[in-house]
């Protein structure tokens, strides 16, 4: 999801290098239809301009959301029948609410990521969903995991050179400024979390084969267990994906993100380290649709 602090989708991880999917898809997958919300800025507050640099750049903001200060598959079968929250029609599309339609959400898989989203703009507002909670996963600090998320979630036309820029990023000075150790592994007895939770999308407009959207999200950073240094943390960014229609897919072209809306923080008591670490273990990710 971004880079200045967040995370999303995935969780813990143990420097592991097999299934870099894992809390995202298999067994533990779940379905969700967002509830009706208010669209783009969720509490009404005003959002930051965005930031514009190249596109590649723009990603790594989304995919390193999970540090705080940085610190923080292409085998979709689309189809034209997935879903109808707004036609396909050019020009800018109006904020309506995040809505549950009822419409039937995708059933492929590209590896662990949803795939064979509609082409309109429901299709569109799923696509750019399920491709923030992948970004901001604890996988993406895998090497293997990573460059398999990527090709997933982008046009290959930007595949190659977004690889090798994000093989840069995640350094060793990256995994230390979120507590991991300078190979990208959990100290031991330590469980890394970077889950992305979105809370809305907002389609900003659509013409033919592109299409922009704003996931508004939250997300959990950080190390949980005894004595962590490096506790798990929230954050809130708005993700602006903008996407092409390729290999009958939606897929991503460049993103970026901007801080918030922020809510005020409520009176809930932070739970224990071990209590954190366990719900990461139990509580599965999702497949987000409408």
């Amino acid at each position: 999801m971004s880079l200045g602090d967040d995370g999303y989708g995935g969780d813990s991880r143990s420097g592991r290098t097999d299934d870099g999917y894992s809390t995202l898809g298999g067994t533990r997958q779940t379905r969700t239809r967002f509830a009706d919300g208010t669209g783009g800025d969720g509490y009404g507050g005003s959002r930051r301009p965005a930031r514009s640099s190249r596109s590649v750049t723009m990603v790594v903001g989304v995919v390193v959301l999970l540090v705080a200060a940085i610190a923080f598959a292409n085998m979709g079968g689309g189809g034209d029948d997935n879903g109808s929250s707004g036609g396909s029609g050019g020009g800018k599309a109006g904020a309506a609410p995040t809505a549950a339609t009822g419409t039937k959400p995708v059933t492929g898989k590209n590896g662990t990521i949803a795939s064979g989203f509609a082409r309109n703009e429901q299709g569109a507002q799923s696509a750019a969903t399920n491709y923030a909670v992948a970004l901001g996963s604890a996988e993406m600090f895998n090497a293997t995991a990573r460059r398999g998320i990527l090709q997933a979630t982008h046009d290959p036309a930007v595949v190659e050179r977004l690889q090798t820029d994000m093989d840069k990023a995640y350094s060793a000075s990256l995994f230390k400024n979120v507590g991991l150790n300078e190979d990208g592994s959990t100290p031991s007895g330590l469980t890394f979390v970077s889950r992305t939770v979105p809370v809305g999308t907002k389609v900003v407009k659509q013409s033919g084969d592109t299409a922009t959207v704003e996931v508004w999200c939250t997300g959990l950073v950080g190390l949980a267990g005894q004595g962590s240094t490096k506790p798990v943390t929230q954050t809130w960014v708005t993700v602006t994906e903008n996407l092409k229609w390729v290999q009958n897919d939606w897929k991503i072209e460049s993103s970026n993100q901007t801080e918030g809306p922020t809510p005020v923080t409520g009176d809930n008591r932070a739970s224990t380290a071990d209590d954190i670490a366990g719900a990461v273990e139990e509580y599965g990710g999702f497949t987000y649709a409408r």
